[in-house]
């Protein structure tokens, strides 16, 4: 008994595994995606506007993860493949245009942007794994579930703002749950996760860019909200605090990554844990940083006086996020617990003390920081030690 032929659309074996230019080009538009996003949450800082900006980030980054997913399938070199990945580009781009005004009168924009960017992936990628049952099995689970989905995504365009934030709430939900259990489906039954082809090197690399981008959207941030400020004090001096941010971020993210990540871990761990796992805590941690983003554009506007609760909450929450994305990925990655982000993530949560409130905005955005920096000071400290222990363990 021979196995079904591989379609020609399927990258194949041996080919090379970092991402194309193509794909680089197509994480530009999500610069734009989290500037909407982080400002539409500056705008209303309240606790339904927290729960609106959500529902759309993980529509957005639903968009991403598949379309990495797609490239890391799919022959990205094909003609076919990246006139798909520019297709999507133009959708994500007009779901961007929509964000700030998505759960108000152009709500009808954002889920017509998002379901013609799945009706256009879907239709290139059935037809083109006819003669492989199997993969367009896949194909067909998720055009399913996303069939599934359409009715509260569009019936949430009909009704007030509430009632439209418990569908799309519902909606989104099913999106990425039914991924996490393979996308099952009547007669058709479901993906094993084990059996997805995920590249490893690939994947690996496409989540660090796209946390790259998300830094670069914080940069960009702080320097329009400088730049359309009265460059006083105390803004300049937020924006300087809003790039120590950055950077700290940058390295707290990537020197983990080069310790767990070594080029022999990256093709195994990645291929034995899917790639929804990793894919959803970096979602954790590129909504810690959209958060950071969104509170340095009201620190900007606001440095001085009593910063009110939510501002605080966004202040100290945002490098609480991204820290508790960093435990999720490294435990999908290691199975184990980093105990010092554990730790990190409890004082920011004691800084929410009510004393606390009697500081200003921005020195409560220095505080943050000074959190960031000793976890990144330690971590060095304590794998310094064990490279020393390492060295000084005799040699069996």
């Amino acid at each position: 008994m021979t196995s079904a032929p591989l379609p020609r659309i399927l990258r194949r074996r041996g080919e090379p595994e970092y991402p194309t230019f193509l794909e680089l080009f197509f994480d530009l538009v999500y610069i734009f995606m989290f500037s909407r996003l982080a400002a539409s949450l500056a705008a209303d800082l309240t606790i339904r506007g927290a729960l609106q900006t959500a529902v759309l980030l993980l529509a957005a980054w639903w968009v991403w993860v598949l379309t990495a997913w797609l490239t890391d399938l799919f022959n990205p070199r094909l003609p076919i493949i990246q006139a798909t990945v520019l297709l999507v580009m133009l959708g994500t781009l007009l779901m961007a245009i929509a964000t700030p005004y998505a759960f108000g009168r152009y709500g009808w924009l954002f889920v017509a942007a998002y379901f013609g960017i799945h009706l256009v992936r879907d239709a290139v990628l059935i037809p083109g794994t006819r003669v492989n049952r199997p993969i367009q099995a896949r194909s067909i689970r998720v055009f399913f579930w996303f069939g599934v989905t359409v009715a509260p995504w569009v019936a949430g365009v009909f009704v007030d703002e509430t009632a439209r934030l418990a569908l799309w709430s519902l909606a989104v939900a099913v999106d990425l749950g039914s991924a996490r259990f393979g996308w099952p489906t009547p007669r058709l039954g479901r993906t094993e996760l084990a059996s997805q082809i995920f590249t490893g090197v690939h994947l690996s690399e496409r989540h660090r860019a796209i946390f790259i981008v998300a830094l670069g959207e914080l940069i960009l941030s702080t320097g329009m909200g400088l730049a359309g400020s009265g460059f006083t004090t105390g803004q300049v001096a937020t924006s300087a605090v809003a790039f120590v941010s950055a950077v700290l971020l940058f390295q707290l993210y990537f020197q983990r990554v080069q310790r767990i990540l070594a080029p022999p871990s990256v093709a195994t761990v990645e291929r034995v844990r899917p790639g929804t796992s990793t894919s959803y805590s970096h979602l954790v941690m590129v909504a810690g940083v959209v958060v950071v983003s969104a509170s340095t554009l009201t620190v900007i506007d606001q440095p001085s006086g009593r910063a009110p609760v939510e501002l605080m909450a966004a202040i100290l929450g945002g490098p609480a996020l991204f820290l508790l994305g960093s435990v999720l990925f490294d435990a999908v990655v290691t199975g184990r617990m980093l105990w010092s982000r554990v730790l990190a993530i409890v004082v920011l949560g004691a800084l929410m003390a009510p004393a606390t409130f009697l500081l200003p905005p921005l020195a409560a955005l220095v505080l943050a920081n000074l959190v960031l920096l000793l976890t990144l000071v330690g971590e060095g400290l304590a794998a310094r030690d064990r490279r020393r222990a390492l060295a000084a363990a005799p040699s069996l």
